[in-house]
């Protein structure tokens, strides 16, 4: 009998070979791809910080409400004030505040808030981000006082269960409380707001409160209206999500 030879088409011999070669793969030979694994969704909580402003005539500056580390206090009595907050102290200005490293998130309130005027702050936070929370603002008919939350803990805070507060008013002791024409920037003298001389006692203690001309400060711009009792500011936390 003849061998007969079979010719393929190069179409089929290349499907030919390649099946071979493929047939010839063991097990070992394969790739397993492990798809990634999907990341946990971040769980974010919402807090409203509700603020309203207890004097007769102090005018306080915009708000900000800052969540931070535990270890962090934005300041503490009988120590000298950080630069960010006699900033705040003196003219209401809250940048540093917000561009402190321990803050990992902030809100400010829409404008000053006045005598009587209540306002309400909303703070959304990654969970792995609650700790501490603060809140300052200045009286701005005076010349370094200022009132807030400082270093409040709202981790394990239940929904819907608020926590309501008041706060006294500190005087920074950065700047003499002269009360002295051009040294206030509030509505009473629209006057200089920070000053980085400090000619006061350099630490933070409860402020004594102001003296109006009618109290015998001849060179005090302010009147009687603008005297305050503590507290000053009440405050309600509460975590709605």
């Amino acid at each position: 009998m003849k061998t007969t030879d079979i010719k393929l088409k190069p179409s089929l011999l290349a499907l030919f070979v390649v099946s071979t070669l493929l047939s010839g793969c063991g097990d070992d030979d394969e790739v397993v791809v492990t798809p990634e694994p999907t990341p946990p969704a971040v769980v974010m909580q919402t807090y409203t910080v509700t603020v309203t402003n207890l004097t007769a005539n102090q005018p306080m500056s915009p708000v900000i409400v800052a969540s931070h580390s535990a270890d962090a206090m934005l300041w503490q009595a009988g120590e000298a004030a950080s630069l960010a907050i006699e900033k705040m102290a003196e003219g209401g200005d809250t940048a540093d505040i917000a561009a402190l490293e321990a803050v990992t998130n902030s809100v400010n309130g829409a404008g000053m808030l006045m005598p009587g005027m209540t306002e309400t702050l909303t703070l959304t936070l990654a969970e792995a981000d609650v700790a501490n929370l603060s809140l300052v603002t200045m009286l701005v008919n005076t010349n370094d006082a200022f009132t807030g939350v400082n270093g409040v803990n709202i981790a394990g805070m239940a929904v819907d269960m608020p926590t309501m507060m008041k706060y006294m008013a500190y005087d920074a002791g950065t700047e003499a409380n002269t009360e002295a024409k051009g040294s206030m920037p509030g509505p009473a003298d629209v006057g200089e707001g920070f000053n980085a001389a400090r000619d006061d006692v350099d630490f933070v203690h409860i402020h004594p409160g102001v003296i109006s001309q009618y109290d015998g400060l001849a060179d005090s711009v302010l009147m009687p209206s603008h005297r305050f009792d503590n507290p000053v500011l009440a405050v309600t936390i509460t975590r709605t999500e």
